[in-house]
């Protein structure tokens, strides 16, 4: 049985930190460097997990990508 999140898309409006680093041809790693210098696109902290909202990602990257 497969997990419904298995199928979200980077169209879906909620995106992981593996989603965003394969969108913008980055590693997460990378991802995780620029949360640390706050450099990086805006995310949130869901508990411990780190999401990403397409449309911030999609401005970030139109204005400092």
């Amino acid at each position: 049985m497969t997990n419904s999140a298995d199928k979200i898309t980077t169209h879906s409006p909620i995106l992981t930190p593996a989603q965003v680093a394969g969108m913008l041809q980055v590693p997460v790693r990378t991802l995780e460097e620029w949360r640390h210098k706050k450099s990086g696109p805006p995310y949130r902290k869901v508990g411990r997990h780190i999401r990403y909202q397409h449309s911030k990602v999609m401005d970030w990257f139109d204005n400092n990508g």
